[in-house]
């Protein structure tokens, strides 16, 4: 079987991969412990594909307890260059509607109990975030989006809250306020930690309800998230069966030197632990 290069993560709703052959199933151990449930592996035409179910399969884990460093670590040590999230979220405009989907291309942190860092314990970096999700692989997203008929919204800036429970009124309010577009729950730290383990990702956010806010829809509730996330799920999976297949091998992006001069921490200074847990990503920086 080819390297593993691409994952795909997968939100509520979408906890199976269909389309791959050739499967089989790995138990990684990580140092930040065990992923959120085995990860499959299978061949999508010629390409490798890895599956990881986000909350576990029958759905598990909240999003507090998804192991996320866990989850990026063990893609990074399969040789994922790229990861596709599946994300269920609620809209805060008007014009994002419910079965809609939306490349976000910001973020804002309003998760309160999560490890969002691989560097600590002895080594620190600081990487840039301005730009959280990697515009090239954003761009065949779309192409891939468009390609299947989809509604797609190319922009947007997604508050992520800790849940697991909805938003207030007063928080809907001040987050519209704040010009965000959607609202999810698992985006970060995953998206952080990816771009310190130098992947690639980017994330298809599919809109599911208006939250709270809007006085003409009800107030979101699991039923509701459910019964259009079914409908989302399925066009997801065209969307991934499009868009896999087609991806470049090499990538033209800053994603793969996210660590460059990031690392601040004095050689002779870098533990030996702390050198031995992160050298799934920081080899290559380390020298002799």
């Amino acid at each position: 079987m080819a390297e593993t290069r691409v994952a795909v993560i997968g939100g509520t709703g979408l906890y199976e991969m269909e389309g791959l052959r050739n499967i089989r199933e790995v138990y990684p151990e990580t140092p930040f412990g065990a992923p959120s449930d085995s990860i499959v592996i299978g061949e999508m035409g010629s390409t490798s594909v890895a599956f990881l179910p986000r909350h576990g399969r029958g759905h598990r884990l909240t999003p507090t307890e998804i192991p996320a460093r866990a989850n990026i670590y063990a893609l990074k040590c399969l040789g994922v260059e790229r990861i596709i999230s599946v994300s269920a979220v609620g809209s805060l405009r008007e014009d994002m509607k419910p079965l809609d989907m939306v490349l976000p291309t910001q973020l804002i942190d309003m998760t309160k109990r999560r490890p969002d860092t691989f560097f600590e314990g002895g080594m620190v970096g600081h990487i840039g975030f301005a730009d959280p999700f990697c515009p090239h692989l954003q761009g065949l997203l779309a192409m891939a989006v468009h390609n299947v008929g989809g509604t797609l919204h190319q922009r947007g800036t997604m508050v992520v809250i800790e849940g697991p429970a909805f938003s207030t009124r007063a928080e809907s309010a001040i987050y519209r306020s704040w010009g965000a577009d959607i609202i999810g729950m698992t985006g970060l730290p995953e998206a952080k930690l990816a771009r310190e383990a130098e992947i690639c990702y980017a994330t298809i956010a599919c809109v599911t309800d208006y939250d709270v806010w809007h006085p003409g829809h009800g107030d979101v509730t699991v039923e509701m998230v459910i019964q259009v996330l079914l409908k989302n799920v399925a066009t997801s999976k065209q969307v991934l069966q499009q868009l896999i297949p087609a991806l470049p091998t090499e990538r033209h992006c800053t994603c793969s030197s996210a660590l460059k001069n990031a690392i601040v921490t004095a050689k002779p200074y870098i533990t030996d632990e702390a050198q031995q847990r992160l050298w799934p990503l920081v080899s290559k920086y380390m020298g002799k």
